[in-house]
C-alpha cells in the first residue's frame, strides 16, 4: 500500500483576491469588494490605495444613475510606463 502525499492549494490572500476581481474586464464595485473580503469599505479603498501606490493604474467608472461606480485595473506596473 502506497500513501500519496497531498500538497496543499496555494491559498489566495485577500490582497491577491481584489487585485483580481479588479482586473477582471467589468472590474468590480466597491460594495463586491467588501462583500467578497469581509472588510469595511475603508479597508477595501485603502487596498485600492495601496495598489495605486505599487504602480497599478486604476481606473474609477462613474456609472449614470444611481449605480456604484466601478474600479479596473487598465495597466500593471510593467506596462504603466
Amino acid at each position: 500500500m502506497t500513501e500519496t502525499t497531498k500538497t496543499p492549494a496555494a491559498r489566495q490572500t485577500k490582497a491577491q483576491m481584489i487585485r483580481g476581481m479588479l482586473s477582471r474586464k467589468e472590474g468590480a464595485t466597491l460594495a463586491a469588494l467588501c462583500k467578497a473580503t469581509g472588510w469595511q469599505t475603508h479597508s477595501a479603498r485603502a487596498a485600492i490605495s495601496s495598489l495605486r501606490k505599487a504602480g497599478f493604474v486604476i481606473e474609477r467608472a462613474q456609472p449614470a444613475t444611481g449605480r456604484d461606480a466601478r474600479y479596473k485595473i487598465t495597466a500593471s506596473p510593467e506596462t504603466a510606463s
